[in-house]
């Protein structure tokens, strides 16, 4: 279906063709205001089929959010509200052109599906330099959306089209290796999975086995209705594909973004609860991107939330009309960084100047294998401890807080391990305890039983960057395999992804060394439509396939070394506490 109509206050046309390089067409969903005029354009480009509504294709996400957020609801008839992008009930009256294009193979947009591809980044290139030349066009293109309509923000700013003037990226990994396939180099399982449950299901070519609008009553999947071996012939094999890359090789690399091109404005949101995808991304994409004109906002609660209360479309409607409507809005004099503070029962907005904090206190604390204590001082003795690579692994607890105790910003471990065997994977898990030892946990981006912080390494891959390693913060080349031999005691450093918890005084805080993923219970009960799995305080961000890690290298024993010689500590970045422009916000 193509044509346009005139409802609830905007100018809708369906399914306008964008022809790309190689002639194929992919088709876009345009609301604009309906006086003529050039407007600013807020585009998007992915594959979660822009005729399928929120409610119908994500329907425990939505129920949840309007239900705790009525703001989300109010002021739109809802409509329009698609996964992950903007309601254009909420942009169109303000003057902005929306743009939605379905991606190449997903929704009404014919093709072969390669999520991330090059190719991908090229059509989105094309898609914005389509919609800067339309006559009701400013020539101003900004990028707005979550997850994969963030990512490939990333991308596709390393090509900088002419067009393209803002980017918001809201909660969007960046580097396709560290952040979003390999964990410290361990297989993450999460996008196999993802591309069965919310890539496939809206393939393009599904036709009368798909869904309907449930605004123009047209099919969401095209109009043709094809076999299953049909489909299978026009999409990769996504899970496949990523285990044959288990380094940071090329196919990792061209679908990473390239730092010193991005130079356009950016808003980079991250979400303290993202644990296992997305936050890396957007503090990474901060502080290495070449825009002079850059800001960070980090917030908490569910992994679309913010993106549609007043307070986040408030915060991207004033980035986007200073640098897509030149408004003077005194956007110029926000400050660089806006952090929700994660307290135990609510967020407290600060502003920052830079990240890292730089008042940071980088604080180490050492791990004491004879009463696995987390201490202050150096250990006066050497000892260890072996656990069973398939278990429980060991927790490090601290004393009592003497005082409430800010922690925000990246963590990291140095430790000195052995193994029985040439491998070992270490998950590292941050933790937060109360005085009567209940663990704190929050409800994270998908998970609610999602704890403080997380880092993960594959021993092998140990080495380091040294151009881009911090004390805080290492960086893995992930370009070799470094084998362990049997006993050898090696040092490796673990990052830990950035977090932020104000601990309150008596509280503990605990380091657990462990072979397998965090587990907050072995049953929560906790599902969403969208996974497959139970979310049991990792949600679906697992390391559980047996191709990558076979038993007979990652199922042995492995031993932590402390003391002199192999000082074994965690450094946690405590805040000095202040009280400038605090701001209570609801959590």
């Amino acid at each position: 279906m193509a044509g346009s109509e005139l409802r609830d206050r905007m100018l809708i046309e369906w399914d306008v063709p964008i022809t790309m390089d190689d002639g194929l067409v992919l088709r876009a969903d345009v609301f604009r205001p309906p006086l003529e005029g050039r407007y600013p354009v807020v585009l998007s480009y992915g594959p979660y089929a822009k005729g399928l509504a929120f409610q119908e294709g994500y329907p425990s996400a939505w129920q949840r959010m309007v239900a705790e957020h009525p703001d989300v609801a109010y002021g739109s008839t809802n409509q329009y509200q698609s996964w992950e992008v903007v309601d254009p009930e909420k942009w169109v009256p303000d003057g902005y052109a929306c743009v939605r294009v379905d991606s190449r193979g997903a929704g009404r947009s014919p093709g072969f599906i390669d999520p991330f591809s090059p190719r991908e980044t090229r059509d989105l290139y094309h898609c914005i330099e389509w919609a800067g030349v339309q006559p009701w066009s400013n020539g101003k293109v900004g990028l707005n959306g979550i997850s994969y309509y963030a990512i490939n923000q990333w991308h596709v700013a390393s090509l900088q089209p002419p067009h393209l003037a803002a980017l918001c990226i809201w909660e969007g990994a960046a580097d396709w290796y560290r952040d979003m396939t390999h964990h410290g180099g361990i297989l993450n399982t999460f996008f196999g999975n993802w591309y069965d449950m919310q890539v496939k299901t809206v393939q393009h070519g599904l036709g009368e086995r798909g869904s309907r609008s449930r605004v123009t009553g047209e099919l969401v999947c095209g109009d043709a209705t094809l076999s299953d071996r049909e489909l299978g012939s026009t999409r990769c094999d996504f899970g496949d594909d990523i285990l044959a890359h288990p380094l940071d090789d090329a196919y990792h690399k061209t679908r990473s973004p390239v730092w010193e091109k991005i130079t356009v404005p950016m808003l980079s949101a991250a979400n303290w609860g993202g644990q296992g995808l997305h936050p890396r991304g957007n503090f990474e994409g901060f502080q290495r991107a070449a825009s002079k004109h850059k800001w960070l906002e980090a917030h908490g609660l569910e992994h679309w939330t913010h993106f549609y209360t007043s307070y986040g479309v408030g915060l991207q409607k004033r980035f986007f009309d200073h640098f897509l409507k030149d408004a003077n809005n005194g956007w110029e004099r926000q400050p660089r960084v806006q952090l929700q503070v994660r307290h135990v029962d609510r967020f407290v907005e600060r502003h920052e100047d830079a990240w890292p904090i730089p008042r940071t206190r980088w604080t180490r604390f050492y791990l004491e294998s004879g009463n696995h204590s987390l201490s202050n001082q150096p250990v006066a003795a050497a000892g260890s401890v072996t656990y069973d690579a398939s278990g429980e692994g060991v927790t490090f607890l601290s004393p009592p807080l003497d005082a409430d105790t800010e922690i925000t910003g990246p963590l990291a471990a140095r430790l000195w391990i052995s193994s029985d065997t040439a491998d070992a994977d270490l998950f590292l898990v941050f933790r937060v305890f109360t005085p009567d030892l209940r663990e704190v946990v929050f409800m994270g981006a998908i998970d609610p039983h999602t704890p403080v912080a997380q880092g993960w390494l594959r021993a092998s891959h140990r080495k380091l960057d040294p151009k881009l390693s911090t004390e805080y913060r290492p960086y893995h080349t992930h370009d070799e395999a470094l084998p362990l031999r049997p006993g050898e005691v090696v040092q490796v450093d673990v990052e830990l992804w950035p977090t932020s918890i104000v601990a309150p005084a008596g509280y503990r805080v605990a380091l657990t060394v462990r072979g397998k993923d965090y587990e907050w219970a072995k049953s929560t009960g906790a599902r969403l439509s969208n996974f497959k799995n139970e979310l049991r305080g990792c949600g679906p961000f697992l390391h559980s396939d047996p191709r990558d890690r076979p038993a007979l290298v990652f199922g042995g024993k492995v031993t932590l070394h402390c003391g002199p010689g192999h000082e074994s500590y965690v450094i946690v970045p405590v805040i000095p506490r202040i009280l400038p422009d605090e701001h209570p916000t609801k959590s």
